[in-house]
């Protein structure tokens, strides 16, 4: 088994989960528990603009946290290597109930309660349904990133045509699944 390093302490890599933006997301074990490794990546990214990525992470997930946002929490960072490690929220993400017709209009009531705490602080977040997993009927927005608010990358503007099976959704289902 491969095994990844957070500030000298191993973790057993068990699958990645994803790939964003930023970096590589790892679901990972340690102590008998899972968690999330984040692995910081410098791959270019044509439509986004990055600074120190790590610095990126621990500022909005502060931000993030002050605004009351639901999310995982920050466990550990590892500047040297470029990891963050965060806790685990096993569930669907909304990105999967939507593909399987399995979402519930709470999921959006939570989502619009989000930016309600997020617009009058002057952010927005990464409304992508792959970046919000449900766990026990709560979601949780399993991303750190957030950027000062802008009317088009808002969730009515941007990121509710991804949470239903739009011509968008469909588009991107399909590019995806090859």
């Amino acid at each position: 088994m491969d095994t990844r390093y957070v500030n000298d302490r191993p973790f057993a890599l068990q699958r990645l989960l994803g790939k964003g933006k930023g970096g590589y997301s790892y679901l990972v074990t340690g102590g008998g528990r899972q968690y999330v490794l984040k692995q910081i990546h410098h791959e270019p990214c044509a439509y986004y603009q990055f600074g120190d990525k790590i610095q990126s992470e621990l500022r909005d997930y502060q931000r993030l946290r002050s605004i009351g946002i639901r999310m995982p929490e920050l466990l550990d960072v590892d500047v040297a290597r470029e990891r963050v490690l965060k806790e685990y929220i096993a569930g669907d993400t909304i990105y999967d109930l939507v593909l399987r017709d399995e979402m519930r209009p709470e999921y959006l009531e939570q989502v619009s309660a989000m930016c309600a705490l997020l617009y009058p602080a002057h952010t927005n977040i990464d409304y992508f349904p792959t970046n919000f997993v449900v766990r026990d009927g709560l979601l949780y927005y399993i991303d750190f990133e957030c950027n000062d608010y802008m009317a088009e990358w808002d969730f009515e503007h941007w990121g509710i045509q991804y949470w239903s099976k739009t011509p968008a959704f469909l588009k991107y289902a399909e590019e995806h699944s090859k």
